[in-house]
């Protein structure tokens, strides 16, 4: 009766290291799985472009607050070179190509010849689509996928997050006030892309 005993505890020990040991392998393999599904993603740039898009959107997002209710004394123009090494290639092509030269065009003949009824909410827009038409192409293309327009951007994201919490009377109050929580959050998503093209290059 011993013997069976003993013969089932060892029998039982067997099957839990057999089983511990399977576990350790779907572990090891569901790790390489998404390993393998993140590299592949950041290959094709997925991830990329969605970031891309998500940082555009709230740069502009901002610009919109900065010509309605934020209007603080920050440097906000900032956001337009933001935009310009963010915006996903598919719109950037678009607006540096005849549309955006027409759109530049109309804008530059309606602040020359009709600057009384130029909106100043134009001026940002206008100022950006002009930086896309007429930017080199040493700027437009090498600077703009290069690490360089990473730093500039995470450089800007940094100004504005300190200059921010500095208006809003510390760090706290950026997070608490109903008035600047959504300009904080709008400035925590000016990291998104950055980022993220930085922990791709490292990786």
């Amino acid at each position: 009766m011993g013997k069976m005993a003993y013969l089932a505890m060892e029998s039982d020990q067997v099957y839990g290291d057999l089983i511990e040991s399977d576990l350790k392998e779907i572990g090891v393999a569901a790790r390489r799985l998404a390993n393998h599904a993140f590299r592949l993603g950041s290959g094709l740039g997925f991830g990329t472009t969605f970031l891309k898009f998500l940082a555009s959107f709230a740069a502009i997002y901002l610009l919109i607050l900065d010509r309605t209710n934020w209007r603080t004394n920050m440097l906000t123009g900032l956001l337009i070179p933001y935009i310009f090494f963010t915006l996903p290639s598919v719109l950037f092509s678009f607006f540096r190509g005849e549309v955006g030269k027409w759109i530049a065009l109309i804008v530059v003949v309606l602040r020359l010849f009709f600057p009384r009824h130029f909106p100043d909410w134009l001026e940002m827009p206008g100022a950006l689509i002009l930086l896309l038409v007429v930017a080199p192409n040493f700027f437009a293309h090498t600077i703009r996928d290069h690490l360089v327009g990473v730093f500039i951007c995470l450089f800007i994201g940094c100004y504005l997050l300190q200059e921010h919490i500095r208006a809003s009377g510390g760090f706290r109050n950026a997070f608490t006030k109903s008035h600047g929580v959504s300009n904080t959050i709008g400035i925590i998503l000016l990291f998104a892309y950055p980022v993220w093209r930085l922990v791709l290059y490292f990786l």
